[in-house]
């Protein structure tokens, strides 16, 4: 049965995201850790998508719609004529599950970024004092005292005064998520800091991104897709808004 993709204010930026960030997203809807199939996905069946020939802009849609799907439980989705959930749904399911703090009022901008901060505070969690106090000489923040608690305040201070900084952290933990998954990164122009910082939380993102990416699946929610999918999709709405904002600096 076709993937029918349901109209998602959410998901309609998809369409005019770099090729290559569609095929991470499309990859981790169809590929399980290991490199197999998963049992669950249609998107590789799809003529559209079979034919696109690495065209992903072309089947933006049909990618959204797996996403969609993955969001309900299938039996329900029949019912809909296969069609699945909201984006808007699979976020706050995935923000549940990962116990996020988030108000049910704010923008989906905002909600994403409050799971990608999240997955930075956890890090954070699991990394030395001489860790945390290079993220912060890095990052330049203002911090004296290097705690989780001190540093999450700084970053979220450095979002609000301008959006690169968002896009940054959202690559960070979305190009983690990609080496846990894929045992390669995202595609993306190198800076010395960047690249740095990449460095010093590889290692404590990459127990959480192989954490998540092993989570027991529950009935009617796959969250060893969910959750991945929702963190590079955050990621790629931070890179469509704000994503050139520091290329002059």
């Amino acid at each position: 049965m076709a993937i029918k993709y349901r109209d998602d204010a959410d998901l309609e930026f998809l369409k005019d995201c770099d090729n290559e960030d569609l095929k991470v997203l499309a990859d981790i809807l169809i590929y399980k850790k290991n490199g197999k199939k998963r049992f669950t996905q249609e998107l590789a069946d799809e003529r559209d998508f079979r034919h696109c020939n690495g065209d992903y802009q072309k089947v933006w849609d049909l990618i959204a719609g797996e996403l969609q799907l993955y969001g309900g439980d299938s039996i329900i989705n029949m019912v809909r004529r296969w069609k699945g959930v909201p984006y808007r749904e699979i976020l706050e399911n995935v923000c549940g599950k990962m116990r996020v703090n988030y108000n049910k009022k704010s923008p989906t901008e905002k909600i994403e970024m409050n799971l990608i901060m999240k997955v930075v505070e956890d890090a954070l969690e699991k990394m030395s004092e001489e860790e945390k106090r290079e993220v912060v000489k890095e990052m330049k923040l203002d911090v004296e005292q290097p705690t989780t608690q001190i540093i999450m305040a700084s970053l979220q201070a450095a979002i609000k005064v301008g959006g690169f900084r968002a896009y940054e952290i959202a690559l960070i933990v979305a190009n983690a998520i990609s080496r846990a998954l894929f045992g390669k990164g995202l595609s993306f122009a190198a800076n010395a800091m960047l690249t740095r910082l990449m460095a010093i939380f590889a290692g404590p993102l990459g127990l959480i991104a192989n954490i998540l990416l092993t989570v027991p699946l529950i009935t009617n929610t796959a969250y060893r897709v969910t959750i991945p999918a929702t963190i590079q999709v955050a990621y790629m709405r931070q890179k469509m808004l704000h994503g050139t904002e520091g290329e002059s600096s």
